[in-house]
């Protein structure tokens, strides 16, 4: 008897009084105020995947100027030795497309080849607007645009520049990313300009301060929230 008094009090101190949480029903969406009427998603869901080839490709070239498919393999490709991209045909089947000279069908499911095609197209492009936006005035550069800071720079002086680029990739100000993203990618900004700058570097068509404003590029348009759904 005891002992079952003291497992109702014990039961009792854990319960506010008058709670109502188990008796409550599940109250509906339209009953909320504002939320009549409103649709809900009732697809299926899956694990995240690519957005369709063709948007991406669109994406990639909005961004980088409005460049047409061929103006971008032009400018990727280059013919000084420096080509980092080879032509779209070589790639069509590689970022989910069909191939029809080889009787290749679309791609239906995301894969580690498709991924990494798209990253080698964005850190191209992201090598050339850098090569590009260095000789523009300010109000025609494309991705970088803004004024580079005076060296050495501070995170102070990388943050709003950072934002211009977390705007342009991802849609929204890197102050609202979910993790401190801005100390992150300037900790990358310094990590590659340092390894640029070392004395056995060897050399390089970009400054120390050009390559780590490249790989701040690489590492955003290669983002997860860039790619997929």
């Amino acid at each position: 008897m005891r002992r079952a008094l003291l497992v109702a009090a014990l039961f009792a101190a854990g319960c506010p009084r008058g709670s109502t949480q188990d008796s409550r029903p599940p109250q509906p969406v339209d009953t909320l105020p504002g939320h009549g009427g409103v649709g809900q998603d009732t697809a299926p869901k899956e694990p995240e995947r690519l957005v369709p080839a063709e948007a991406l490709i669109r994406t990639y070239l909005q961004l980088f100027g409005g460049l047409s498919p061929l103006a971008a393999q032009a400018a990727a490709r280059r013919n000084d030795g420096s080509g980092l991209f080879d032509t779209w045909d070589d790639y069509l089947f590689a970022v989910g497309l069909p191939d029809y000279r080889n009787e290749l069908p679309r791609g239906t499911q995301t894969n580690a080849l498709m991924v990494a095609t798209f990253e080698r197209i964005g850190i191209a492009l992201c090598d050339r607007s850098v090569e590009r936006d260095r000789t523009l005035p300010l109000a025609q550069r494309v991705i970088f645009a803004f004024d580079p800071p005076p060296a050495p720079i501070t995170e102070a002086a990388f943050a709003p520049r950072f934002d211009v680029l977390h705007r342009t990739f991802l849609g929204y100000p890197a102050a609202l990313a979910p993790t401190d993203r801005t100390a992150r990618f300037f900790q990358l900004y310094r990590d590659v300009s340092g390894r640029r700058a070392a004395p056995d570097a060897g050399s390089s068509r970009f400054t120390p301060a050009e390559a780590g404003w490249a790989a701040v590029c690489y590492g955003l348009v290669r983002h997860p929230e860039f790619h997929v759904y």
